[in-house]
């Protein structure tokens, strides 16, 4: 029998599919799985069983899947060296769940403050049953191919003491089986909408795509919310124009940006200055981004085989783990006689 520790450390971390994926997505996470695909077993999950949309449009989901493959393989993920796994493909994710389900109090879920947010979203809508399970589900993600590393968003890393807790409960109570994981947050916690309200969301239509063309991006910029009123020539706070943020967090001239916050700060730099060279940073980023989606696009048949790879790959892991659980509950029944 392995280890429960294996000698390269792995990672695992997904994305609900809920559509193509955006700006905020990028600085939030995919930058930081493009670097760390280098160093780990990376495990990259699509969690298609984690979609509220099921109930009211399950065509948009499975759509979803695969504008979610495509804006990985475009951004850089590679799944040569890693693997990109479709969570239902993978049926032990929903035993696991099961059985930590019962080793989970309802008590930790409901101080859960991710969970309390995400209720409130569905306002006069009736939430569904499944939601209640999906904390439970996103803890036997990451305890499944027993993952040392999650790089997360800001608000997920409740998440993630979630699991350390529930991975220290197993190993007490049972056998040492999971590592208790530890979460990374990003090199930007979370990337504001183009509005300035709330963060990048499709929901809330403040977003703009890895898979936008020029003119949209252009379009975008333009429009973007540029902090509270003021004169080209008067100073502003920084902290307060999501320009100046969206800079910070894609222009790769370091040293030209804070001498633009600098002067934003003490002299004034007019708004149209700075839209102008964000416009300019987005596209030349962009544009490799583009054109590799394309070129994956035209040829579906990739996209499926990183997608069947990967998945198999976790579903190998899966069972591994799953023996282990099962002999750590000393579960299988059929070997005492």
């Amino acid at each position: 029998r392995r280890s429960a520790v294996s000698e390269r450390k792995r990672i695992l971390t997904g994305i609900r599919p809920t559509g193509a994926l955006h700006l905020g997505h990028y600085a939030g996470a995919l930058e930081n799985w493009i670097r760390l695909q280098r160093e780990y077993e990376c495990y990259f999950l699509i969690a298609d069983y984690q979609v509220s949309d099921y109930a009211d449009d399950i065509s948009r989901v499975r759509a979803s899947v695969w504008e979610v493959a495509l804006d990985w393989l475009a951004v850089g993920l590679d799944p040569e060296g890693s693997h990109f796994v479709i969570e239902s493909l993978v049926p032990e994710h929903a035993e696991l769940t099961q059985w930590l389900g019962w080793f989970l109090p309802l008590g930790m879920l409901q101080r859960n403050p991710t969970l309390k947010a995400e209720m409130g979203e569905f306002g006069k809508k009736s939430v569904p049953v499944a939601f209640f399970n999906y904390p439970v589900m996103q803890v036997a993600n990451i305890l499944m191919p027993r993952a040392h590393l999650v790089p997360v968003g800001e608000d997920q890393l409740p998440h993630i003491e979630l699991t350390r807790e529930v991975a220290r409960r197993f190993n007490r109570d049972f056998k040492e089986v999971f590592p208790e994981p530890e979460g990374l947050v990003g090199r930007v916690p979370r990337l504001v909408g183009i509005d300035g309200q709330a963060k990048m969301s499709k929901s809330l239509n403040n977003a703009i795509y890895l898979k936008d063309d020029a003119d949209t991006v252009s379009q975008k910029v333009r429009a973007m919310f540029g902090g509270p009123p003021r004169a080209a020539d008067e100073p502003g706070n920084p902290d307060e124009n999501p320009i100046l943020m969206y800079l910070e967090a894609f222009d790769p001239d370091v040293d030209e940006v804070a001498n633009i916050r600098e002067q934003y700060a003490t002299k004034g730099i007019g708004n149209k200055v700075l839209k102008d060279r964000l416009n300019s940073v987005l596209d030349e980023m962009l544009e490799p981004i583009r054109d590799r989606r394309a070129s994956y696009g035209s040829n579906m048949r990739r996209v499926r085989d990183a997608l069947a790879a990967g998945s198999e790959a976790g579903r190998t892991i899966a069972i591994e783990t799953m023996e282990m659980v099962h002999d750590a509950l000393d579960l299988n029944y059929l070997e005492k006689y």
